[in-house]
Order: C-alpha cells, then structure tokens, then sequence
C-alpha cells in the first residue's frame, strides 16, 4: 500500500487533515492545479511528461535544486515498478515526496523541553516575517500544554517591536522582560534568565533583532545571546527557531541560509501558509538545509500555529486528487 493510500484511507485521519486542506487551498488551485491535468492529459509516461512536471513543482517553489533531485527519484522509481499510466504516478509523487521530506530519518520536530529546568527558545527571522505575532502564538500554545512562559523583548533595534511584544504578552498572559529601545540584547536576556530562574518559569521565549543589512552585525549580535544564555545556563540546549513568511517563497530560502550560518536553526516557523499558492517551499527548506519545520501558520486566529505534520502537509497538497477518488 503506498504512502498516498496509508495517508486518505480513514475517515477519522481524513477530518484531522481539514485544517492542513482548507489553509492549503491556495497552493492546490495555484501552483499545483496543473498537476491533476498533466498526468490526466498526459498519453504516456515519457520525457515531455518529466518535463511538465519539474516545471510544475518549481512553480510550487520546491526550488530547482530539489526538484532536479525529485524528479531523478521520480524517473528510477518509474523505471523500476515499469510505470507505464500517467494517472498511476499520483502515488509514487506522494511517496517520493514523503521520502524527499524525511531523508530516511525520525524528524522529531517537538520542542525539547528541559525536565525540571528552564527551556530557552531564541526566535530569529527577518522583520515582517510575522516572528513577533508568532512568538504570542507559541507562548499561547505552550501554555496551554501547562508549562509557564516568560518573554524576553531582547529585538531592542526595531520601533515598536519592544512595544507590540508587549500587546502580546498581554494578550496571552505572559510577563515580558525588557529594556529601553535601543539596549544591549544580551542584557535582557540576562535579566530574562534570571527572573525565569528566580521565579520558577518553564520556558523563556527570546524576540530577537531580524536585520539582514549586515551579517556580520547580526552574527555577532546573536553570538554574544547564546554566550549569555551558556553562561548563566550550562551544558543546556538552546532551541532555535527562524521564522519565514511562506509568500516570499525562494527569496525565504536565502533568508533561512543566512540564519542558519549566524544562528544555527533547530526549526523553522512558517508563517502564512495559507496565504501562498507555493506551499512547496516546506521540501525546498528541508532539501537544502536539512532542517525541520515545527510549526506552520495556518490563519490569523491565536490557535492557528499548528505543529507541523507532514502527513497532513501532503494531504493538504494532495487533497483534490483523493476527493476525486
């Protein structure tokens, strides 16, 4: 049984996927509202249909690197089950796609809590990517699991940023730490550091400055935090996660190479989901840099940062093709 039936065979998997289907409907009537032609209008699984494809699915953004690979994967797995049905391919896309996403390897792409101690969880991305309205987002989920949350506003460069992190503390019922616009980063996460250790929180969530104009600044910048947190925090894990607005497409790939270099990512948060008709930028981040998505923006409400699964991810992509089944 391939992948493509194990994912739409129940009624019950099927009604937990409807958020992934109705936030991904932009890219299934977008970008890969094609796909269900090509393979329906196609007479022969050959070159011309290879080609149709790779243009395909670098429409969805899978960017062209990943999709040169996919597509090679695509052709051996052709070859050696002797597809000869266009239509018959819609499950070796899945599955290959499922594969392309995993690597061969358990993604366990939960936060890594640390028992009996502070969880801190540094949130980087450019500014305009949604990294603050997130943060609120994540703070309310993580609440909600039991755990109490601290907010570090230690993004001091932006205008108004120490202020709209604020409006969300407020919002979910989180306390934020911070200084005046314009101070030492390092400095409120210290302070944040030491109030969650004081006053027994479970996680610290750190707002972080989102400036690209200078990489070197903001390598520095996110090095001197991280020596901070060591320091007064030892031998525990720092999670990382940058935020990506889903709608920039590549242009967020090159922004999510550049992060990973200063800040070594162990998770992306994708914003707007359901705002783009490429929604196959989720494979090109984890093709080309190797790190998973945690969570993904699925609308504007305060519980719309779902846990990122691929298996509801593919549905949501390939949610026509079962309908029509």
């Amino acid at each position: 049984m391939g992948i493509f039936a194990k994912l739409f065979g129940t009624r019950e998997r099927r009604l937990k996927q409807q958020k992934y289907k109705i936030g991904m409907a932009k890219t299934r009537g977008g970008s890969l509202a094609n796909l269900k032609a090509a393979l329906n209008g196609a007479k022969a699984v050959d070159d011309a249909l290879f080609d149709r494809l790779e243009e395909i699915f670098i429409m969805a953004d899978l960017g062209v690197d990943t999709v040169v690979k996919f597509t090679a994967a695509l052709r051996a797995e052709v070859k050696k089950r002797a597809i000869t049905v266009p239509r018959d391919l819609e499950n070796v896309i899945v599955d290959k796609l499922f594969e392309l996403y995993l690597q061969g390897q358990i993604v366990d792409a939960n936060i890594k809590y640390v028992e009996g101690g502070l969880t801190v969880i540094l949130v980087v991305g450019v500014n305009g990517t949604g990294k603050t309205t997130s943060i609120g987002k994540l703070a309310y989920r993580i609440q909600s699991e039991g755990k109490k949350v601290l907010l570090a506003a230690a993004d001091t460069f932006r205008a108004g940023a120490i202020d709209q992190l604020k409006i969300w503390g407020e919002r979910v019922g989180c306390p934020v730490v911070a200084k005046n616009e314009g101070a030492d980063p390092s400095a409120v996460v210290f302070d944040a550091i030491r109030r969650a250790k004081s006053e027994g929180y479970d996680v610290l969530l750190v707002d972080t400055a989102g400036r690209l104009q200078n990489k070197v600044n903001l390598m520095k910048e996110l090095e001197k935090i991280d020596r901070t947190i060591r320091r007064e925090l030892p031998n525990v894990p720092i999670e990382t996660y940058l935020v990506i607005d889903a709608t920039t497409g590549q242009n967020g790939l090159s922004q999510a190479k550049i992060f990973n270099e200063a800040a070594k990512v162990t998770g992306i948060i994708l914003t707007k989901l359901d705002g783009t008709a490429k929604g196959g930028i989720v494979l090109a981040i984890r093709d080309e840099l190797g790190i998973p998505i945690s969570f993904v923006g699925l609308g504007e409400k305060i519980t719309d940062l779902e846990a990122f699964d691929v298996e509801d991810y593919i549905y949501g992509l390939f949610a026509d093709f079962f309908d029509q089944e």
